[in-house]
């Protein structure tokens, strides 16, 4: 073993490290999604009517989809010059502190038009802090990885998100059986934003005691500007990367927030049943996600994100017909079987994204490919979802939409290479994807 080879405890400790900072940032952000779903609309835009209130509270959680290629940028552009686990630090405390202000933000009824503003002022930080979190994440595991196993320990990153999504609807599904509806709208919802202080100490507890990686180390004097190095040498990679991604976002934020506010709002399901089930979907996924990046070892990352995206848009077109029935074993169905398909195809993408650039610029434009993908799927399909379901009196359109998502996804896979083991090693400012499986 040489100096620069990770011993056991050193790839423990970082499998640790990125699933715990994942989880406690993507909880921070998810629990807006349900709280926009659940309370949002009345708290911060009680005079625009059901339907225009629930477009507003989705407009702001679009606002950090916005934010995260700009998170992408600035977090990739330290990540690159300076380090990946400094950075992670940074991102995680501006995550957390942003998330426990907007449980202290008053409403509407008291500030008027500043509680809405400051929301949205809240949401933007949110964005910039997690678009910073999964790139630096992703590469703490890829350079830390055996080359063999880079899509097996990718599969702890992404465990993150499902853990974060658990701890949030379970939050929420919590409150949602102590409390009255009243003290719910009233304070309750407060809790899971506030909670985020003690979850933050904990992941710079873990975050802490990692050292840097070793491919960082050696890879000699940083590039000066890592996004313009990025433009002018991977930009195809970025957008193709971004563009794998669309139909995974999109399912999933229809899934988890409009999903949830369609099925508690117009199909008159209760609140804890949605939640639970939501919560039982999230175990699900993980265990997919699991699944899949030990796929993307053995048959290559292509082939699993191919079979991946195809069923996740196939899916997209039974999900709202199953969910329309109004029973609950048929929406256990619909929401579960999303996550399903959404594990599988994230599974893989912890490893894909890094092996796609170069040491110097890694942090960069796997940050950025990831976080723009989130921007056309994420920020745009619950109010996509909103606006045609108003238009056409049911959500089944809703499906379709997202079914041209995955072809756009599947196109992209087409373009991109396999880099199944291939050597993370810079040579000569690019990476070297040595004998590619095919």
């Amino acid at each position: 073993m040489t100096p620069d080879t990770p011993s056991a405890t050193d790839l423990r400790r970082v499998a640790a490290a990125a699933l715990t900072g994942t989880a406690i940032e993507f909880y921070d952000f998810f629990i807006y999604g349900t709280a926009a779903a659940l309370v949002f609309p009345a708290v911060y835009f009680p005079d625009l009517g059901g339907a225009g209130a629930l477009l507003a509270a989705f407009s702001v959680y679009a606002v950090a989809f916005l934010a995260r290629p700009l998170g992408a940028v600035l977090f990739g552009h330290f990540g690159d010059r300076l380090g990946r686990r400094a950075t992670l630090v940074a991102s995680l405390l501006l995550m957390g502190l942003s998330t426990a202000a907007v449980g202290v933000l008053p409403g509407y009824r008291e500030w008027g038009l500043w509680a809405p503003a400051l929301l949205t002022a809240l949401r933007f930080c949110q964005g910039l802090g997690l678009g910073g979190e999964w790139g630096g994440a992703a590469l703490l595991l890829a350079e830390y990885a055996p080359p063999g196993r880079r899509g097996r320990y990718g599969g702890y990153l992404q465990l993150g998100p499902c853990t974060g999504f658990f701890l949030a609807t379970g939050a929420y599904l919590l409150l949602a059986r102590t409390l009255g509806e009243a003290d719910f709208r009233g304070w309750g919802w407060r809790l899971p934003f506030l909670a985020s202080l003690a979850l933050v100490a904990v992941g710079l507890f873990v975050r802490l005691r990692v050292a840097e990686t070793p491919l960082f180390r050696s890879a000699g004097e940083p590039v000066r500007v890592p996004l313009a190095e990025v433009l002018r040498r991977h930009l195809r990679a970025v957008l193709l990367g971004a563009g794998t991604l669309v139909v995974g976002y999109g399912l999933f934020y229809v899934t988890t927030t409009y999903a949830l506010a369609y099925a508690t709002g117009e199909l008159g399901l209760g609140r804890g049943p949605v939640l639970g089930l939501l919560m039982a979907g999230s175990v699900v996924m993980a265990a997919t996600g699991w699944t899949g990046a030990g796929a993307a070892d053995r048959y290559g990352r292509r082939r699993t994100l191919r079979a991946a995206a195809a069923a996740a848009a196939g899916w997209a077109v039974l999900l709202f017909p199953l969910l329309e029935t109004g029973r609950t074993g048929w929406a256990a169905l619909a929401l579960i079987g999303s996550m399903a398909v959404l594990g599988a195809l994230f599974g893989p993408i912890a490893a894909y994204l890094p092996e796609l650039f170069p040491t110097p610029v890694r942090y960069t434009g796997a940050a950025l490919a990831y976080n723009l993908g989130g921007v056309v799927g994420g920020a745009t399909a619950p109010i996509a979802a909103t606006r045609l379901t108003a238009h056409y009196g049911t959500a089944q359109p809703v499906g379709w939409y997202l079914a041209a998502l995955g072809l756009v996804s599947l196109a992209c896979l087409a373009a991109l290479p396999e880099t199944r083991g291939g050597d993370l090693a810079v040579r000569g400012g690019a990476a070297t994807i040595s004998q590619p499986a095919r």
